[in-house]
């Protein structure tokens, strides 16, 4: 018996098994190991028709391995190293004419170095931005 306060939760834990890398993950799957929204992911696939989930009943949207491998490219294309949306495009297109991404991508970077000195002001924007992030969800409670 279940006392008062006390959820019986055993079917959402069972869900939760790790699934093999050729299954097919559902959006909130890959926001969480993208570490980005879930609309920022919709948003994506309306600016890289590359990206193109399956869509179930209700528009529930389905992501292939391929699909989540070229997120996490792009994630990185944009995020890590720097580039806007009309760049990882361009790398995209490139990317389709020589077949691999990875191809695209390094022939494409930017030409110049990235400094010490631009990581250290990277990570202090990123410090920032957390902070202001929690500061936001302060507010947000108020």
């Amino acid at each position: 018996m279940v006392k008062s306060g006390e959820q019986k939760n055993t079917r959402s834990s069972s869900r939760r098994s790790v699934k093999s890398p050729e299954a097919f993950r559902t959006i909130s799957e890959v926001a969480s190991e993208l570490e980005v929204p879930q609309h920022v992911l919709r948003f994506w696939e309306s600016k890289f028709s590359q990206v193109s989930p399956l869509k179930r009943g209700g528009g529930r949207r389905y992501y292939r391995p391929k699909d989540v491998q070229l997120l996490q490219k792009i994630r990185s294309l944009l995020y890590t190293e720097g580039y806007t949306i009309k760049g990882v495009q361009k790398v995209l297109r490139q990317s389709g004419k020589r077949g691999s991404i990875a191809d695209a991508s390094s022939s494409s970077k930017p030409s110049k170095k990235i400094t010490k000195e631009d990581r250290g002001y990277a990570d202090a924007l990123r410090v920032a931005l957390k902070e202001l992030s929690e500061l936001k969800s302060i507010l947000d409670r108020r």
